[in-house]
């Protein structure tokens, strides 16, 4: 193990989103993450603005694999500054215990731990934007927004 907290997630910005209508036959968890969403967007706006979604932040206490293993699942809304350059805020709609390996686990240490998953993350989303995926993803949009005025705003079916 290379790092002290493994976290993974996806990251959706708020600014891609152009459509707010859910399709008539997504499935109900995919109908639920639409409406968190659409609560992302409603509360902090679009700009600047991320939804990390699949998100899994797991810490390893001991060096024992088996072992001190807390793994926590995450969803919710991140803030950048306005320079899209550093994580201004954090606000995770959901922080759940998804597995542990650690007998000597108590209720008040996993409300410290799952507070930990914020922090956590806002330093992991710095070190995903100083590594260039968020740039990644703004080139993308930009060439979706150019290829959509290019054809009139038309992509094709589902685009």
């Amino acid at each position: 193990m290379s790092n002290w907290v493994e976290i993974n997630f996806d990251c959706l910005p708020l600014r891609s989103i152009a459509r707010f209508d859910i399709p008539l036959d997504a499935s109900p968890k995919y109908r639920e993450r639409c409406l968190r969403v659409k609560s992302a967007l409603e509360n902090h706006g679009s700009h600047n603005t991320y939804y990390l979604f699949n998100g899994k932040c797991t810490y390893q206490l001991t060096n024992d694999a088996n072992q001190g293993m807390l793994e926590f699942q995450f969803e919710g809304t991140l803030l950048t500054d306005t320079a899209d350059c550093l994580t201004e805020s954090c606000d995770l709609s959901l922080i759940r215990l998804a597995r542990e390996t650690c007998n000597w686990l108590t209720e008040p240490v996993v409300n410290w731990f799952a507070e930990s998953v914020r922090h956590s993350v806002m330093v992991e989303f710095n070190r995903y934007i100083e590594a260039g995926d968020l740039d990644q993803t703004k080139k993308r949009i930009e060439e979706i927004e150019s290829a959509s005025d290019d054809t009139g705003g038309y992509l094709g079916m589902y685009l």
